[in-house]
């Protein structure tokens, strides 16, 4: 009887050339090609000495054949194989070793031959199970582990961002109390070479002194906008519920704003006739959220004017329409418009150094906050419209 055994021992290092060499041809077989030939075929040799041994044996002992199977299994998932490329390397595994037995049975008997592949294609199929057994752990591991970073990685950005958040508040206050000097001691050497304004010496300074002023403001309202942004992510805000005159709230607003827009030509108009009389809400964000919306009108419109509607609208809701003859907002923009920094995608037209790119945003999240929704209609060089719909009483509960 053929010792077949024997032949695959002796015979190994053959075999796992020509199986080298098929594996190196297969394109189905494309993690291997960036393997060297120890990566590739290092875990070849054990696995065949374990079938010589299997097969040296009548009782079907498959305990080395599995050993082997489990190390090729683990390997080739480290190597990052896929399923399929395992079973193909199996497949030729199978061919090479028929291939080079071939001669050799060719001098046993029918029923030998008949025999002898049978047990040697069924050893080789329990390893293919057995490796992939292993193939599939090692990937379940290779998976719990990258899920574990995962979740140390993204506890560590939830704390980073925190820590941004309360380093982006103190630097803001720390900011606050000089920059407020700045703008102070600037405003009072204004005023005091204006009185003795005469020469064209005095004249530069005073436009020297102005820059200043402007920067500082500019600053300064970088910093508010920024604490507020800051207050809002950190669930700070808290609200002052009270009944407030509707009218009364946009006069403020119009004799604070107006001349803003005359000093650009513009024309602002005021349309509240259909408002309603009171609303139960927080005077001092509506405000904010009004002059924010009019500010930014003003900004982006060159020519033309500016429009407020006011107006009462039914299931107990009013609204606030902020129209403008402006740049308008491109249609890709507008998703983002009501994000931090927005102005950073306006391709549109001038933009002017006041902006912070922050005010859109705040508006957004005091809309919320006050339980109401904002919407835009806008169309380039045309202008835009943002309309703020809130509940005429918020409820204190929420």
């Amino acid at each position: 009887m053929l010792n077949i055994s024997q032949i695959i021992a002796e015979k190994a290092e053959s075999i796992i050339e020509k199986w080298m060499e098929e594996v190196r041809q297969d394109r189905r077989i494309e993690s291997s090609i960036n393997l060297s030939d120890t990566a590739l075929g290092n875990s070849l040799p054990k696995l065949l000495k374990s079938l010589a041994a299997v097969l040296a044996h009548s009782q079907k002992n498959f305990k080395k054949i599995a050993d082997g199977s489990l190390e090729h299994g683990r390997l080739r998932a480290k190597q990052g194989y896929e399923a399929d490329e395992i079973a193909q390397e199996y497949s030729l595994l199978r061919r090479t070793i028929f291939a080079v037995l071939a001669p050799h049975c060719l001098k046993g008997s029918p029923e030998e031959i008949i025999l002898l592949f049978s047990k040697i294609n069924t050893v080789l199929d329990e390893a293919i199970s057995v490796c992939y057994k292993s193939y599939v752990q090692e990937r379940l591991n290779e998976l719990e582990q990258i899920q574990s970073q995962l979740t140390l990685t993204n506890q560590e950005l939830n704390r980073l961002v925190e820590s941004s958040k309360d380093n982006l508040s103190y630097l803001a206050h720390e900011l606050k109390t000089p920059l407020t000097a700045v703008i102070g001691y600037s405003e009072l050497l204004q005023r005091l070479q204006q009185e003795k304004l005469s020469a064209e010496s005095d004249s530069l300074s005073l436009r020297s002194i102005e820059r200043v002023l402007q920067g500082g403001r500019h600053l300064l309202h970088i910093v508010n906008d920024s604490l507020e942004l800051s207050r809002y992510e950190a669930n700070q805000i808290k609200l002052n519920l009270e009944w407030i005159d509707v009218h009364s709230m946009m006069a403020v607003v119009s004799e604070i704003l107006n001349p803003l827009a005359q000093a650009k030509g513009l024309e602002l108009k005021i349309d509240e006739e259909g408002a309603p009389e009171q609303v139960f809400s927080d005077s001092f964000r509506l405000q904010q959220i009004l002059t924010n919306l009019l500010s930014n009108a003003i900004r982006y419109t060159e020519i033309g004017s500016i429009q407020v509607i006011c107006q009462s609208l039914p299931d107990q809701k009013w609204s606030l329409a902020v129209s403008d003859t402006g740049i308008g907002i491109a249609p890709e923009d507008r998703d983002h418009i009501f994000q931090p920094y927005s102005q950073a995608v306006f391709n549109q037209g001038p933009r002017h150094q006041e902006g912070t790119g922050l005010g859109l945003a705040i508006v957004s999240r005091l809309v919320q906050i006050l339980q109401g929704e904002i919407k835009l209609v806008s169309q380039l060089s045309v202008g835009s419209t943002f309309t703020v719909i809130l509940p005429i009483a918020i409820s204190s509960e929420c």
